[in-house]
């Protein structure tokens, strides 16, 4: 179990202040943030008292934070103990993926429907991409592109809203995803998937593009036991 240097993560990233964001949503958010993308790993512990310094918020918007972590099983408290970052949870992981495909699924089956439907942005994200693929030193560029490319493609089917409840549903994969992404072909393997799924769309072709969504999204599940393999400690 470790415990992270909060204040010193706060002095060099900056942690964002938003007037209009409740004080508890930026608490979760980050946090939520550098859980999933493995910067607080399995095992660490959180003191409410230091991350109350390092958000320079009281204790209040702490408790509801790590209450909202622990909802999606990203933290477990101990009563008069400690908070600590859970262990990825595999049967947690197949119930995010069905969800996550099949929420997913519906959306480019209805953009394909609507006709009008604007992918500017999800074009723009996926053109970017295809500049990074041989680069593996811009990783989490390449990841902010790819969860920005999801959620342009909700944006432009109307459901903005359902992406935000996706991502938050979806923490045990974001954090499997982290662990898979620095394989050497991954990257070409995810924007291939993002192009087949734009390229469907684009036709027409409903069916297409959810069997390509679908393709797209059961990579790294279906990666699991070698991911488990290698990360034993990461895992219940």
């Amino acid at each position: 179990m470790t415990r992270p240097d909060l204040r010193g993560a706060r002095a060099s990233e900056k942690i964002s202040v938003n007037a209009n964001v409740a004080a508890s949503t930026r608490v979760f958010e980050e946090l939520r943030a550098r859980i999933v993308t493995l910067k607080l790993p399995p095992g660490t512990i959180l003191s409410r008292a230091e991350l109350a310094e390092a958000f320079g918020v009281s204790q209040s918007p702490i408790r509801e934070a790590i209450q909202r972590l622990e909802e999606i099983d990203l933290v477990v408290s101990y009563r008069q103990s400690r908070t600590e970052v859970t262990r990825i949870n595999c049967k947690g992981l197949r119930h995010e993926n069905f969800l996550r495909s099949g929420l997913e699924c519906e959306v480019v089956d209805l953009l394909c429907r609507t006709p009008d439907a604007d992918l500017t942005k999800a074009l723009g994200y996926l053109e970017i991409q295809e500049a990074l693929v041989d680069e593996p030193d811009q990783i989490e560029l390449f990841r902010e592109l790819d969860e920005s490319f999801h959620e342009a493609l909700f944006i432009a089917a109307g459901h903005e809203a359902v992406h935000r409840l996706v991502i938050e549903q979806s923490s045990q994969m974001a954090r499997l995803g982290t662990l898979d992404l620095p394989r050497s072909d991954k990257l070409h393997s995810v924007f291939a998937g993002h192009r087949a799924v734009v390229d469907r769309i684009q036709a027409g072709d409903g069916q297409g593009a959810t069997d390509a969504m679908r393709a797209h999204l059961s990579g790294t599940i279906g990666r699991l036991p070698d991911i488990m393999d290698a990360n034993r400690d990461y895992f219940t």
